[in-house]
């Protein structure tokens, strides 16, 4: 392979020539489509006349790609050498150069938006130079291999990237290198197989980096190997990246889809044996919402969604069931890496989205391992970043390697990094080679050590039992109890002072119209019916305490009868005049204890514990698994409260992966003294300052 670094740095000189004009992180908008288009130019150039008399008399696009010799051509009677005989009208000629491409490049470059740049570059006479220093450029494939043309792609896309600070789009190498050589770890055997097809996917592919990244492990493996690669991107400019990057490799552009890949999936049937994805964090989604619900309803647990919808703030978990849902399910399956940040592994509550989301994917037994990443590896965000592995074909042969099937693998690699001596952006530090080789190395091993745990896949699943206690009320008519009305909504939403000092105030001023009037009488008549429940009230006063809450029910009702008050209103009157004690009868409804909703608590039981059977069937409650859940909370609640029960309905299974506390280590605080004598010496030196400063 020549030496491509020299071809890059020279388009690097070419993009210099911007400045001014374009600032560093705008380069990438003109030299991106120009180095697609001098590819094109050149691997047209043998066949270029033929293909402009044939359109002469054939004008027909499927015809004129079968004669340009490639799925492309260009019926323009311009290349990028003739362009340069006029330069007087090199935008006009310029632009019917492009309109002579066939329909699949035309559309790369309108989504590059290259249009508003070829005019910028007119207004500022840099358009025929650039054109001019490109034309001195061969790409053509007797010089640039389509491989080393692909790595001056790449290697420009990684510089202007991390120019732009563009982390929505673009994944830190390094990490795209480590997510492949976990993919492909223990896969040696099938890499090196002669005449192997491999299917590699990313459905949020921004520039296709994680694509080609594959593609060059896959072939420095096995140089004779087919690599089919699909991707979905719903950026234009990244789009038009990425397909750009696929068509000069040689490979097939069809395969890269453009749109949103929730709502139009541009690979609905396909199946792939690996992906790799990086999706945007927190993606709202809400503007999909519909579209997804849907789905849902139509399709039921078959849908790519059927585990669950997340919070609509956040899609990541609906990228990782978007991914999972183009798995081969053969004897092979498939084996897939993504990355996230902290917030799908513990986000939600048992029953929520996410946790079913969780609860779907583990009992399915497709979380192979996650691996916890350094901060600060990202253009864009400093934050914890983590990368899971998943397949459907976990290893349950000792023969082939470590068993992992019903097993999920725990590594932490915040501390495998290193500084940069420039960031980028808020990228401060990165992974090294030899940092890969040994969390992959860890990852193959499937040992316990300091950097890794492996764990049941039940251990990251409990059971969320809710406890109730009883409601124990006294009541009592008196005046500090009466005060407790105004504590209740349905007593101080009768009247609203303020709103109706306003209405007061207008209609003196006789400014006010009839809705408002209306609203004014309705607050004179909250306000009298307040006065008349406090009235009323207040002459009944009582020393007398009731501990049975049916029996002054019966009393109250008979001192609130002549108010005929609203159920809610007649409650909070009632409420108003309880207080809670154990001494008090049980209150009841239905012939039942009532719960004290105030009481209430909840206790998250592990699936270590023996309730498997309980999960098969909640609504049956299997006396067994009930005896085991009452077992294991009266061990933890019972020597705290005094009755307690547990409402079997309220059950909900949960699943978390709280990553961290497993890696915890506890640092031991520093002795109390040294603390204060460190602070003493502290102020002994701003002491000295201050005497400095005043004299």
């Amino acid at each position: 392979m020549q030496n491509f670094n020299g071809k890059v740095n020279f388009i690097w000189k070419i993009a210099e020539l911007l400045r001014g004009p374009y600032k560093p992180e705008k380069y990438g908008d003109v030299i991106l489509p120009m180095v697609v288009l001098r590819r094109f130019d050149c691997l047209l150039e043998k066949t270029k006349e033929t293909v402009v008399e044939k359109a002469k008399t054939v004008d027909i696009e499927i015809i004129l790609n079968r004669t340009a010799g490639h799925g492309f051509s260009n019926k323009s009677q311009f290349d990028f050498k003739k362009l340069l005989d006029d330069s007087d009208n090199i935008k006009a000629n310029f632009e019917s150069y492009i309109q002579g491409f066939s329909s699949n490049i035309r559309e790369i470059i309108e989504n590059f938006e290259f249009e508003k740049e070829i005019k910028k570059l007119d207004d500022n006479n840099l358009l025929f130079l650039v054109i001019k220093e490109f034309n001195s450029i061969n790409f053509h494939p007797d010089v640039v291999s389509n491989q080393e043309m692909g790595y001056i792609f790449e290697e420009l896309i990684r510089r202007f990237s991390e120019n732009a600070e563009a982390g929505d789009h673009y994944t830190p190498r390094e990490v795209i290198k480590l997510m492949v050589n976990l993919i492909f770890a223990g896969k040696e055997k099938e890499l090196t197989t002669p005449g192997s097809i491999f299917t590699v996917g990313d459905f949020a592919c921004g520039t296709g980096g994680m694509l080609s990244v594959a593609t060059n492990y896959i072939k420095k493996l096995n140089p004779k190997a087919q690599v089919e690669v699909f991707g979905q991107e719903i950026n234009n400019q990244s789009y038009a990246i990425c397909k750009s990057d696929i068509l000069i490799k040689g490979q097939q552009e069809k395969n890269i889809a453009f749109g949103n890949s929730f709502t139009a999936d541009g690979h609905r049937e396909l199946k792939v044996r690996y992906a790799l994805m990086n999706p945007p964090f927190g993606v709202d989604w809400k503007k999909d919402k519909d579209f997804i619900e849907k789905e849902r309803k139509e399709y039921g647990i078959n849908t790519r969604f059927g585990a669950g919808l997340p919070r609509t703030s956040d899609g990541s978990l609906l990228f990782l069931q978007h991914m999972l849902s183009k798995m081969v399910d053969d004897e092979k399956g498939s084996r897939m890496a993504i990355v996230f940040n902290g917030s799908p592994l513990f986000t939600g509550d048992a029953g929520s989205g996410e946790s079913e989301i969780r609860r779907w994917v583990i009992e399915k037994d497709l979380l192979e391992g996650i691996i916890a990443l350094p901060t600060d590896l990202f253009y864009n965000t400093g934050i914890a970043t983590y990368i899971w592995v998943l397949t459907n074909r976990k290893n349950e042969d000792l023969l082939n390697g470590p068993i992992r099937k019903g097993k999920i693998q725990l590594i932490d690699a915040t501390s495998f990094s290193k500084k940069m001596r420039k960031s980028l952006g808020k990228k401060r530090n990165e992974i090294s080679d030899a940092d890969i080789n040994k969390i992959v190395r860890i990852y193959g091993d499937f040992k316990e050590n300091e950097y890794c745990k492996i764990f049941d896949n039940k251990e990251f699943g409990f059971l969320k039992v809710t406890i109730e206690r009883p409601l124990k009320l006294n009541f009592k008519i008196s005046e500090d109890r009466i005060e407790n009305l105004y504590a209740e909504t349905a007593f101080t939403k009768l009247f609203d002072e303020d709103k109706f000092e306003e209405l007061k105030l207008k209609k003196e001023k006789q400014i006010i119209n009839k809705k408002e009037i209306a609203t004014l009488e309705k607050l004179y008549a909250g306000k009298k019916q307040q006065e008349d429940i406090i009235y009323t009230l207040k002459g009944n006063v009582s020393d007398e305490i009731i501990k049975n809450r049916e029996e002054f029910d019966k009393r109250l009702k008979v001192v609130m009868n002549k108010l005929n008050l609203p159920n809610a209103l007649y409650k909070a009157v009632l409420m108003s005049l309880a207080k809670r004690d154990e001494e008090a009868d049980y209150c009841k409804k239905s012939g039942k204890k009532e719960a004290d909703t105030t009481l209430r608590d909840t206790e998250s039981i592990p699936l270590s514990v023996d309730v498997e059977d309980y999960l098969e069937d909640t609504s049956k409650h299997i006396k067994k698994e009930k005896q085991n859940i009452l077992d294991y909370v009266e061990k933890e609640v019972k020597p705290h409260v005094k009755e307690f029960w547990i409402d079997h309905t309220k059950t909900k299974v949960g699943y978390e992966i709280p990553f961290t506390r497993y890696f915890y280590k506890y640092e031991e605080l520093r002795p109390f003294k040294e603390i204060m004598l460190e602070i003493e010496e502290l102020e002994k030196e701003i002491q000295e300052e201050i005497k400095k400063v005043i004299g």
